[in-house]
């Protein structure tokens, strides 16, 4: 992905941080010299939203360690400047699995807040009156810097155990509500609740501050696209690649010349295509590769296609092969039948199957 850097592994889970994360602390600095404050506030506030954020990494693996022990692996977790997301490779059906995932996050700012509860004195900050106690936060030091950071965990938890989408509380809501009416209907209401509460902030935003706006249109377009999902994989069940399939393919040999691609690539809507000798797969050629080594019309094939590819049989279910998509980064793949090619499935083509298929059930209803 464009303008995201990895900084790092843990637990075999690679951490990346947006470059719009560095706008974050630029806004930070901005807003300490705006307030007059002295250049020992500026670090102070810096190293606190590097520390905070390294609090949000250890609540996203608490997210993703626990989703392993129920055999879900986590492909990164990518730091925003309004947080962090765990990318799983699929979220449980399950709702006490859910449940558990869900809660884990949350739970991990639970412990770190109850620690530094342990070491500040955080008791005797509400003794002052709110003068007092103003100067006293004012000042740069340790004791300081870490009651900051208990308030930051408690914020953490209280804002993700929102009840919307994509915080955790929306999930939390979905796994409860799950138990009795099934995963659609809990997904629809849990969905419904958090655009609700998206518009309240939306509204919020316009008056107090323009920040709430941002965080309105991330959750309204989480429980959107969470909603979205979960209907299109219950319309998928039962639904087999082959009724998907496109059949009308051109099978490339390796030695047709790019220049040769290029001209099919222009004169149709295909754009991977599959390589064959002899009626047997060697290789793979997307679009992206046709792009690239546009240059070069007068190469062949076998020097730019993919030698390493998957295949799908026409039996597998559609839901399948969109859960390879979304942990494979691919988007295409050779349908077979006994071992023999009799075409291919890619994202276009499902999302039409998709389109179809809602279609003639709105109109029976």
């Amino acid at each position: 992905m464009k303008g995201v850097f990895r900084i790092g592994k843990i637990s075999g889970i690679d951490i990346e941080v947006h470059w719009t994360f560095t706008l974050l602390l630029i806004w930070v600095a901005f807003l300490e010299i705006q307030k007059g404050s002295g250049l020992n506030r500026i670090p102070l506030n810096e190293a606190l939203i590097l520390v905070l954020f390294f609090c949000v990494v250890l609540h996203e693996l608490g997210h993703a360690l626990t989703a392993k022990k129920f055999g879900i692996n986590t492909k990164n977790i990518l730091l925003l400047p309004i947080g962090g997301v765990a990318t799983l490779e699929k979220m449980p059906e399950k709702p006490a699995q859910e449940l558990l995932i869900a809660l884990a996050g949350p739970a991990v700012n639970v412990v770190i807040a109850l620690l530094l509860f342990l070491v500040v004195p955080v008791r005797s900050y509400f003794n002052f009156d709110s003068i007092v106690l103003e100067e006293m936060l004012f000042e740069a030091t340790f004791q300081n810097f870490l009651f900051y950071l208990f308030v930051a965990n408690v914020m953490l938890v209280v804002f993700n155990l929102i009840p919307a989408f994509p915080m955790d509380g929306g999930r939390i809501l979905r796994a409860l509500l799950s138990f009795k009416l099934g995963r659609v209907s809990a997904t629809d209401i849990a969905a419904s609740i958090g655009q609700g509460l998206a518009f309240v902030f939306f509204v919020l935003g316009l008056f107090f501050n323009p920040f709430l706006i941002l965080i309105a249109l991330f959750i309204f377009l989480g429980a959107y696209g969470e909603n979205q999902m979960v209907k299109q994989g219950d319309l998928l069940k039962g639904h087999l690649v082959k009724e998907a399939t496109l059949t009308n393919i051109t099978k490339l040999q390796a030695n047709n010349s790019l220049e040769e691609v290029i001209t099919i690539l222009l004169a149709g809507n295909e754009k991977d295509f599959v390589v064959v000798e002899n009626e047997k797969i060697i290789g793979v050629l997307t679009q992206k590769e046709v792009i690239k080594n546009a240059k070069t019309p007068s190469m062949i094939v076998g020097d730019i296609m993919q030698r390493k590819f998957k295949t799908v049989d026409v039996s597998m279910e559609i839901s399948k092969v969109l859960e390879m998509i979304g942990k494979e980064k691919n988007n295409f793949y050779p349908v077979v039948e006994n071992g023999l090619l009799v075409g291919a499935i890619d994202t276009t083509n499902i999302s039409e199957f998709i389109l179809i298929k809602t279609s003639s059930l709105d109109k029976v209803e």
